[in-house]
C-alpha cells in the first residue's frame, strides 16, 4: 500500500485506477493526514454467495454427471448427520 498527497494523486488518478485493477490500495494524504483511499472495490455478500451457488452447481452437475448423485436420498443424509 503507497501514500501520496492530494495534488499527486490528482496528477496521477489514471495511473492510480490501473493499479486499483492490479488489486493494489493507495491512501491519499492532505497536510500528512490520510483523507481518502484508492483501491479495487470489496466483493459484496450478494456476490459471494452467488458465486458460491455457481460453485455449488457445478459440483453437483459433475457429481451427476459421473453418477454418484443417483443413490442419494436427503432425508437419510439429513438423518446420517444428526447421528
Amino acid at each position: 500500500m503507497k501514500t501520496i498527497g492530494v495534488f499527486e494523486g490528482k496528477t496521477r488518478f489514471s495511473a492510480l485506477i490501473a493499479d486499483s485493477l492490479n488489486g493494489e490500495t493507495t491512501i491519499i494524504t492532505k497536510n500528512g493526514h490520510p483523507v481518502a483511499e484508492i483501491g479495487p472495490v470489496k466483493s459484496t455478500s450478494v456476490e459471494r454467495g452467488k458465486r458460491a451457488a455457481a460453485r455449488l452447481e457445478a459440483l453437483r452437475s459433475r457429481l451427476a454427471a459421473e453418477g454418484k448423485l443417483e443413490d442419494l436420498d436427503i432425508r437419510s443424509l439429513i438423518d446420517e448427520g444428526r447421528s
